[in-house]
């Protein structure tokens, strides 16, 4: 399933869920772009996003939402640390100016 759009952009996920998880999420919301199954959190953790998070309280560890914008040679152009998810392909727009 790969989602090339019209300015040549890929869009990747990963995520420490299975694979199984993820077929389920991608059917059930109709994702038309790859999922990697990070379950053991090397790339999580190569991209320092998987660390301490907290709610109600409680400390735990998991995936610290980001978006990387990486270019064809592999260099990383932008970094989103923070991702407003109703409006993120907007945020990617405006602040790369395409």
């Amino acid at each position: 399933m790969k989602c090339g759009y019209a300015k040549g952009f890929e869009v990747v996920g990963v995520s420490p869920d299975s694979e199984k998880s993820h077929l389920k999420f991608i059917d059930k919301f109709g994702l038309k772009f790859n999922l990697i199954a990070d379950t053991n959190h090397e790339i999580l953790e190569n991209y320092g996003v998987w660390g301490e998070k907290s709610m109600y309280g409680k400390k735990y560890m998991g995936v610290i939402r980001t978006t990387f914008v990486i270019d064809e040679k592999g260099i990383i152009e932008a970094v989103f640390e923070k991702v407003d998810t109703q409006n993120h392909t907007n945020q990617i727009i405006e602040t790369l100016n395409i």
